[in-house]
């Protein structure tokens, strides 16, 4: 089963590029845990939430694996957005996270550059350019360190799309 990851900084098109990969190569997509759990919070959110979040986004992410019948399964965010999350507004990431990082392999990650415009979203926190470039500066150097084939996705609407199947198909 190969596992394709959609990283990136928020208001990159990750939830939707993952719903049309997985309908171009009829397969399945992991949606973002952190969407519902924020969305049924009624306070802000804590650093030890963030964890709370890592532990469902992966309960998911292996759930949507095994059910998983036609590869690849793509995957709407994994622990590297929730170590840049952790360590841009808390300064530290739960060791939990770190860990789940080097235990788990992944085939392709597709890294969403920040050229799209910010659409507002209740839970989106950074519409001004400067964060957005420095969090997918941020996402960029991970994908440089660590050992996974990545991919940076760029483009607006069907160039976009076509850049990520481009980089699929040179692996499937």
């Amino acid at each position: 089963m190969k596992k394709i990851v959609i990283i990136g900084p928020e208001s990159t098109g990750k939830s939707s590029l993952c719903r049309q990969l997985a309908e171009h190569y009829s397969s399945t997509w992991c949606p973002e845990y952190a969407r519902a759990y924020l969305e049924a919070l009624d306070r802000p959110y804590t650093y030890e939430d963030l964890l709370q979040i890592a532990k469902g986004q992966l309960e998911l992410e292996d759930d949507m694996v095994r059910k998983t019948i036609t590869s690849p399964c793509f995957i709407d965010t994994n622990m590297y957005v929730m170590q840049v999350w952790c360590e841009y507004v808390y300064g530290k990431c739960h060791q939990f996270i770190l860990d789940e990082l080097v235990s788990r392999q992944y085939d392709l990650y597709l890294l969403c550059n920040v050229d799209l415009p910010w659409s507002y979203d209740a839970l989106r926190e950074y519409p001004d350019e400067a964060p957005r470039k420095e969090l997918y500066r941020y996402y960029r150097e991970l994908m440089i360190e660590q050992t996974s084939p990545w991919v940076e996705i760029s483009g607006l609407g069907v160039d976009r799309f076509d850049a990520a199947v481009a980089a699929i198909d040179r692996i499937t």
